[in-house]
């Protein structure tokens, strides 16, 4: 995806965007991932691929891949990662709980961030664990 769409600012713009900008950002990524990934390794049709996407990057799923990643982050993705579970964000979540949706929004902040400031080795390392 390196080439497919230039990202035209810089980390330090990168870093005076809200996190939910971020968030916004990693939910199309992550979910483009998964449902590739899926495309790839399975042979199951449109509505099947879907039921099955749905698996990955419902809020529960996006929190659970945190936490077993956690650990593996640099202080600057956990600072991310803070910042993203900490914004205001005034959706209520349909499908999840309240923390759930917090730390799936830290996720997808992650995943945005590190698109955003073109960090695409890390990127791919950390969706790797994904699936």
């Amino acid at each position: 995806m390196e080439e497919l769409i230039e990202i035209g600012k810089n980390k330090e713009e990168v870093n005076m965007l809200s996190p939910l900008t971020w968030a916004y950002v990693g939910d199309c990524v992550y979910e483009l991932y998964i449902r590739t990934k899926l495309v790839d390794q399975t042979n199951l049709k449109p509505h099947k691929l879907h039921i099955e996407a749905i698996k990955y990057v419902k809020a529960s799923a996006q929190a659970k891949l945190l936490e077993k990643i956690y650990d593996k982050l640099t202080e600057e993705e956990k600072d991310i990662v803070r910042r993203g579970r900490n914004t205001q964000n005034h959706h209520l979540p349909k499908n999840s709980n309240v923390q759930e949706y917090r730390y799936s929004t830290a996720f997808e902040a992650l995943i945005g961030y590190l698109y955003l400031t073109k960090q695409n080795g890390r990127l791919k390392e950390i969706l790797y664990e994904c699936l």
